[in-house]
């Protein structure tokens, strides 16, 4: 789980804490108060929202789909590929293709701690200053990232198994998850100038989680197609896409199974 992991548990605690001693009945005004009568309205339905509209997402047939041929997947690499990978991956501290500081920002950057907490300032500020587009865009992107961390987590704790390096609840990997969440709902506020920099960013993460051992490749695998089925459900229109390409299964004539990126010109 890693520091992201309790940043995520500080966080929230910090809002429950603020947010069950906000009046939804007090009036709108300007500056903190337009933030506490936006939040006490918002907050409220958050776990609802997140239960019902992670349900549809989840459980959307081509979804399901594509998350189902990523748990395979991640089956099928984790019995012949997973070690072999990370093998030629996970390297000692002088080798590793990030220096240090790069990779340890990664790791601050790319964990859901980060992810709940910058989406946090962005919504405080918007609502504060009555910035209406905005606040609806930072509460989509904290639905998103709410979803996924509760798919991530209960994931991990149904698996329970370990990464390279001897940490617990590996699969699947939460970085990776939430950092391709934020590019897939970039993508879809901002579009490919903004979306295929976040993507690559988010990918960047997960090489990173393999190149140190805190995941294996399957781990990574699974947390980025869960990552792009939340953000693209929750910010788009409930189909899958990376940079306006759709994302859909496929079978051919010799039972042969995949996925293609589809796009109308």
């Amino acid at each position: 789980m890693g520091k992201g992991f309790f940043y995520t548990l500080l966080v929230l605690a910090c809002s429950v804490t603020v947010f069950a001693r906000i009046d939804a009945n007090s009036p709108v005004e300007k500056g903190w108060d337009s933030f506490e009568y936006s939040a006490s309205k918002d907050f409220k339905v958050l776990p609802e929202r997140v239960w019902t509209e992670g349900g549809e997402i989840l459980l959307k047939p081509d979804n399901l789909t594509a998350l189902l041929l990523a748990g395979g997947a991640s089956v099928v690499m984790r019995q012949n590929a997973d070690q072999r990978i990370e093998n030629e991956i996970y390297k000692k501290d002088e080798n590793r293709i990030f220096p240090e500081f790069t990779e340890r920002s990664m790791d601050f950057l790319g964990g859901p701690g980060f992810h709940f907490g910058a989406t946090g300032v962005w919504y405080g500020l918007a609502a504060a200053g009555k910035d209406d587009v905005n606040r609806e865009r930072a509460w989509t992107m904290l639905t998103a990232l709410s979803i996924t961390g509760a798919t991530t987590m209960s994931l991990k704790l149904i698996v329970n198994d370990h990464t390279p390096n001897g940490k617990p609840l590996a699969w699947p990997s939460g970085h990776t998850a939430s950092s391709f969440t934020v590019a897939s709902v970039l993508d879809e506020f901002y579009g490919p100038w903004v979306g295929i920099p976040a993507y690559i960013g988010a990918g960047c993460v997960g090489y990173r989680m393999m190149e140190t051992g805190d995941h294996w490749p399957s781990d990574v695998v699974f947390g980025a197609v869960l990552g792009w089925i939340v953000g693209h459900g929750v910010a788009g229109k409930g189909k899958l896409e990376i940079a306006g390409f759709e994302i859909v299964p496929y079978m051919n004539e010799f039972g042969g199974s995949g996925v293609g990126l589809v796009r109308m010109f």
